[in-house]
């Protein structure tokens, strides 16, 4: 049995995403299994557009895992990640943890290296000269809501704000991304590979590069012949290593870090040229994609010494 656990502080957010009778609903449907949009919007009787709202809030909550699936067009299937959740009354000791949340526009990046294809768009408008690495250097950069390469790197780098004499818990941090293909392709994966510090915390394989349909956030004029959205993926590392939503991928932990060493930290997205599938990678920001998000970055930490 498959079991969340909260503290009451934690809880929050998943008892206003389960205090709708329509969402419970939901999660009771996939107990059955892994459905399509269309299927629980039938189900509830529902509009389709109703339907992928509410599996957002699930999905945002962390209570159900989507994933795009090749198939008939774009298919989004849902999942439910958990099958009982606890949540733990008690109040804190007095040097309980504390966090620091960052929400970093995909605009702000301190280094690249990238080959085309590769570009930035505004929310407004194309930045430079698509397939051109010098448009990364653009000052507009900065206004970018989603940005591509097909091999290379992106790096963000965050202020340190955890307190002196603090220790850190638990580093997690989320970003919208996919594959790139050109146009879009489902079927094109691509080993996408994360660095922490300079440090290789591990390699997602992304399943294809999201178009057909339009993200909830993408604006009208780009062409849904075009990448439209990516999944959400969650990494965290703790000091038993590695996880990516949910999932142990490797057995770097927070001490290999050295995260009290630097005054910022660093997180890096990239494909390595000799990755077996250099199929590039797109990143969403706050005005593209599903998602109105840039790089979030959640630091918990303790006052213990």
């Amino acid at each position: 049995m498959r079991t969340l656990h909260l503290t009451l502080e934690e809880a929050l957010e998943i008892c206003k995403a389960l205090a709708n009778e329509r969402r419970i609903t939901i999660l009771n449907l996939l107990s059955e299994g892994p459905q399509n949009v269309n299927d629980l919007s039938e189900a509830l009787e529902i509009p389709f557009s109703t339907a992928a709202v509410n599996i957002q809030k699930l999905e945002d909550a962390g209570l159900i895992a989507t994933e795009i699936v090749p198939g008939r067009g774009s298919q989004k299937v849902s999942s439910r990640k958990y099958d009982r959740i606890v949540i733990d009354l008690r109040p804190d000791e007095p040097s309980h943890e504390q966090s620091i949340l960052i929400d970093l526009p995909i605009g702000e990046y301190i280094d690249c290296e990238v080959e085309p294809t590769c570009g930035l768009v505004s929310e407004s408008g194309i930045i430079g000269i698509m397939d051109d690495p010098r448009t990364f250097y653009e000052t507009e950069r900065k206004e970018a809501q989603l940005l591509w390469f097909r091999a290379g790197y992106i790096e963000y780098r965050f202020p340190n704000r955890i307190p002196y004499g603090a220790l850190a818990e638990e580093l997690e941090f989320s970003a919208e991304i996919c594959s790139e293909a050109p146009y879009h392709k489902l079927d094109w994966p691509s080993d996408i590979t994360v660095w922490v510090n300079q440090v290789e915390i591990g390699t997602w394989t992304s399943p294809g590069d999201f178009g057909g349909e339009r993200g909830f956030l993408t604006p009208q004029w780009w062409l849904t012949t075009n990448t439209q959205f990516g999944l959400l993926k969650r990494w965290m590392v703790s000091k038993r290593g590695t996880f990516l939503d949910g999932v142990q991928i490797s057995n770097i932990t927070l001490d290999d870090l050295k995260i009290e060493h630097k005054p910022f930290l660093s997180i890096r997205f990239g494909v390595k040229k000799d990755a077996m599938n250099v199929g590039g990678l797109n990143l969403f920001g706050h005005r593209f994609g599903n998602y109105e998000q840039g790089i979030i970055m959640k630091i918990r930490y303790s006052n213990k010494g």
